[in-house]
């Protein structure tokens, strides 16, 4: 099946030409500022409330686009300063994010052990997917064939302890995933406050207060047409696709996913790198659609699917990896052991799910748009 353009270009429509950049950069420097002002009239984020929490987010909406744009029509801008811009907002955003993944990864992960050790016994779950359910982590799955069996497998014998053990552990281990995400959320929270105050920062808000009344675009940017360069991004999404491998993804229960997260390396598995690129290719496609249509961007369906895919795929890799780095810690319980040992291998079990849903996602794109 040939590969098409996530966003092909119409040579019938009207050109976009670079003031659509300068007025969408306008309007997310201007989203920066107020964003800003927000964080600054709600305490700094001290005391972490609600209005805080989303002026923070919304800094890093703001920033990610602006340096997503500066990414991919980087040729219409002025090089030195794009060049200059672009790592400073990354930093940014990386920084105030950190806080808000630690509270989310410590949510996933007490939820995971809570279910895992809970009425719904993990081992009843495996009967579940052997009868022909895809079941996730989260415990959702697709109904098995008509003709299946009425009841899975009888449990075998040492089902009773090892749903022992893992109720036992999961407490301990629960506690222990506890206190070091909330170590490092306050680490991070502490960070996010020192950057903010940084000179660094205020540098990086000048600019973007520059950027909110004038675009240094070049010479050229004025008649030039955005859409091949929207295209060049759409490119470079559909060749890191065409990397993945798709065909092992879309077979359920694989395995591919929790084989290769059982490296005793406590870096990340290079496995999951190029699906993150994915991801933030998939992130600089969306943004140039929103530069080339404005206000009123198109509802694509399919594509918000895969990116919501991919974001589990984020999410459940890395809090595979907080549980693993977890089991590390120097003598903790057996049982507490084997809890962030089942808790690992079910998050690597997310993952797989995830890539199972951006599969199918992205074929049902290929089918529409052939």
């Amino acid at each position: 099946m040939a590969q098409q353009h996530l966003d092909p270009t119409d040579p019938t429509a009207r050109a976009v030409t670079g003031d659509a950049l300068a007025g969408y950069l306008r309007g997310q420097a201007t989203e920066f500022l107020r964003a800003l002002r927000l964080h600054r009239e709600t305490g700094g984020g001290q005391n972490g409330t609600e209005e805080s929490v989303d002026a923070a987010r919304a800094l890093r909406h703001s920033a990610r686009r602006i340096s997503g744009s500066l990414h991919t029509f980087r040729p219409l801008l002025d090089a030195d300063w794009s060049e200059e811009m672009r790592p400073e907002l990354a930093w940014l955003s990386g920084t105030l994010a950190l806080e808000h993944a630690c509270a989310a990864r410590l949510e996933r992960l007490l939820l995971a052990l809570h279910r895992l050790s809970g009425s719904a016994a993990f081992p009843a779950q495996s009967a579940a997917s052997a009868v022909g359910g895809r079941v996730t982590g989260a415990g959702r799955g697709v109904p098995a064939p008509a003709n299946g069996r009425g009841t899975g497998p009888a449990t075998p014998p040492t089902a009773t302890a090892e749903r022992g053990n893992l109720t036992v552990g999961a407490a301990k281990a629960g506690a222990l995933l506890e206190r070091q995400l909330t170590l490092a959320r306050t680490r991070a929270h502490s960070t996010a406050l020192q950057a903010l105050g940084s000179s660094r920062f205020h540098a990086v808000a000048d600019k973007v207060a520059v950027l909110a009344s004038e675009v240094p675009l070049t010479p050229t940017a004025a008649s030039a047409d955005l859409r091949p360069l929207a295209a060049a991004a759409g490119e470079r999404l559909n060749d890191a696709v065409a990397a993945l491998p798709l065909v092992t993804a879309g077979h359920p229960y694989n395995a591919e996913a929790l084989i290769h997260g059982l490296s005793p390396d406590p870096a990340p598995h290079p496995q999951d790198g190029p699906w993150h690129q994915v991801r933030l290719l998939l992130r600089l496609h969306r943004y140039a659609g929103e530069v080339l249509h404005g206000d009123d961007p198109p509802l694509d369906v399919r594509l918000l699917a895969a990116g919501q895919a991919l974001n589990l795929h984020r999410d459940a890799s890395e809090a595979a990896a907080a549980a693993a780095s977890a089991a590390r810690t120097p003598r903790i319980a057996p049982a507490t052991a084997y809890a962030l040992g089942v808790l690992h291998a079910d998050q690597r079990h997310e993952v797989e799910a995830a890539r199972f849903a951006f599969q199918q996602s992205w074929q049902k794109r290929a089918v529409g748009t052939a």
